[in-house]
């Protein structure tokens, strides 16, 4: 008699954890910094092959991440990043990180430093959603890509889309991607003029490497 197929729903992937993983090339090495669950380092591995290593500030999301396999090890980006040598990677990326780092420049300049190329997603603070409620109740916003009060969010630096990309500007990235997504998930290149992305925009995604190389 056969046995009979246990089966379970698969989990949904996050649409920029998707877009991220389009971008990285088959078989490469990735440092995902502020890994937290390992969902973004899974993902990498079982679609593009990829050696991922990731760092996580949590200790017990690390012990997680470890028990599913994934080679991950507990640090801070603030502080740990400049163990790593130059180029180490082919990838270092910080996905919905950046606005809880201390200091966002010297992260991105790290990232520039430790990859061949960066990749970084953030929650655009310039979305109408949050435009509409600082506007209509005076009080710091709270969505689902910011669920945390004022005083509980470890969100120190939020940022909108033209504001990463002048940070980008300053550290001398060239941005060779530039995607954001809007609430259903929707890409939204980001050119010259992004008015309408840093509206409509929940998500961004840059790709970025340093001109200087």
């Amino acid at each position: 008699m056969d046995k009979p197929v246990t089966t379970t729903t698969p989990q949904t992937d996050r649409a920029d954890h998707l877009l991220i993983a389009d971008l990285v090339a088959p078989g490469s090495r990735v440092l995902d910094v502020g890994c937290g669950d390992g969902a973004l380092l899974q993902l990498l591995a079982d679609r593009r092959n990829v050696d991922a290593r990731g760092i996580e500030l949590s200790r017990e999301r690390v012990n997680a991440c470890v028990a599913r396999g994934l080679s991950v090890i507990q640090g801070d980006a603030d502080r740990d990043l400049l163990n790593y040598p130059d180029q180490a990677f082919d990838y270092a990326v910080l996905s919905l990180t950046i606005q809880a780092t201390r200091q966002p420049q010297t992260v991105l300049k790290h990232l520039l430093r430790i990859g061949r190329k960066a990749i970084v997603s953030f929650p655009n603070f310039g979305h109408w959603r949050i435009r509409s409620q600082l506007l209509l109740t005076g009080r710091m916003p709270m969505t689902e890509n910011l669920p945390e009060t004022w005083y509980a969010s470890p969100n120190a630096h939020l940022c909108t889309i033209r504001d990463f990309a002048d940070l980008a500007e300053l550290v001398n990235a060239q941005v060779e991607t530039a995607v954001a997504l809007n609430s259903y998930g929707r890409q939204l290149p980001i050119k010259r003029s992004i008015a309408l992305q840093n509206l409509f925009g929940e998500k961004a995604v840059f790709l970025l490497r340093d001109r200087s190389r």
